[in-house]
This record gives structure tokens, sequence and C-alpha cells, in this order.
């Protein structure tokens, strides 16, 4: 079976390596005896579809059947939306495409479960997108009401000098509910589009000067 790989980082993060995602991708084929038709990566948040070129890509060598079998770390990877993912989905079933998750092993539309999994993935993954989103917009409105200035956040010069002041506040309320334990690296990493290495070392600078 021809298989393609796709991988995707994002560009605000520096410490994010397409190489995490691809090795154990490339392992994972050859315990299979898969054939690796290509590898497809892109270095784009999920959002930039103008700069997700080797994900267009993908799908015009999908749509000439160049490979069987597309494989990806996370399905958060490849789609933005519950509709992107579904209309994705449809294409590749026109191809005879099937889609895997290598993370998500359940994910896998080949067969009429992993399908139905496909879906409810993909839509719990924006739900909790919207979710965290609405946390950190109450979080803002909670300093603005008890007038509490969020102060200057820390982080490296080379990721926040350049950034607008809306930003480096939500940073800094974000890490905020990172110390109080109100949500996860992880939670944190995918609201500011940055990497949990960079949360961390966020987080541990605030702490290190006092919440």
């Amino acid at each position: 079976m021809k298989v393609a790989i796709y991988a995707r980082v994002s560009t605000k993060d520096k410490d994010q390596n397409p190489e995490t995602q691809l090795l154990p991708l490339r392992e994972y084929c050859t315990r299979q005896n898969y054939e690796v038709s290509r590898e497809y990566v892109d270095l784009a948040s999920a959002q930039d579809a103008l700069h997700r070129t080797a994900w267009r890509e993908l799908l015009d060598h999908a749509a000439r059947r160049r490979f069987d079998l597309v494989i990806v770390w996370r399905i958060d990877r490849a789609f933005r939306s519950v509709i992107d993912g579904a209309t994705t989905l449809e294409r590749l079933r026109k191809w005879n495409i099937g889609l895997r998750s290598y993370t998500e092993s359940w994910i896998d539309t080949t067969s009429p479960f992993g399908e139905a999994m496909y879906h409810i993935t993909i839509a719990y993954a924006q739900l909790e997108r919207e979710i965290l989103r609405e946390r950190v917009i109450a979080g803002m409105d909670r300093v603005k009401k008890h007038g509490t200035k969020s102060g200057k956040p820390v982080g490296h010069p080379n990721i926040l000098a350049n950034k607008p002041v809306a930003f480096r506040k939500q940073v800094d309320t974000v890490l905020g509910q990172v110390l109080n334990d109100e949500i996860s690296l992880a939670a944190a990493a995918e609201i500011l589009n940055v990497g949990k290495t960079t949360i961390k070392r966020w987080a541990d600078e605030k702490r290190r000067n006092g919440k």
C-alpha cells in the first residue's frame, strides 16, 4: 500500500520541529510494510490556508491517486474545523483514499467505525478550542472588572517583543490560569498557538517572579 505522510507545525514557535511527528510516522509505515509515496510538511497554523501549500499539494496528488492512504500524527494537524474535515473526507472518499491518525488509533476512515470516530473527534476538537477561547476571554474580563493590571508579560524577547499589546496581555492572562491550575500546559499552548515547551518556560519565569 502506498501512503502519504503529512506533518504540520506552527511557525510561531521555534521549539517545534516536524521531525517530532515524522520520525514515529516513518517507523509506523515500516512496521506496517507501507510504501511511503511522499512526505508533506507545512510550517503554518491550522487556520493559515494560504501558506499550507504542502496540504494543498497532497490533496492534488490524492486526486491523481498517487497513494492509497494519508497518515497524520494527529487529526488536528490536518483540519481547522468540522466543516473542513467533513468536506475533505468526502473528497478523499471520492478518490478512494483513506485517512488514518497515528496518535488516535480509533480514527481510520477505511472502516465504518473509524469514519464515525473521525467525525466525532474533529467535532470534539473544535468544541474544545471554543471552550478554551471562552475561558481566556472570561479571564481577561475578570482582570478588567477587578482593575488588576496585567503588567509586563514574561517570555523570550524574540517572540514577544514585536507582538501587539493585546497578545501580550493574553499571554499574561493565560499564564495566570496555568499557574492557578485552571488550564493545562497543552490547553495554554493551543490557545496561544505556541509549543508546550514555550508555555512551560514562560510559566516558570512568571512563577519565579511571583504571581
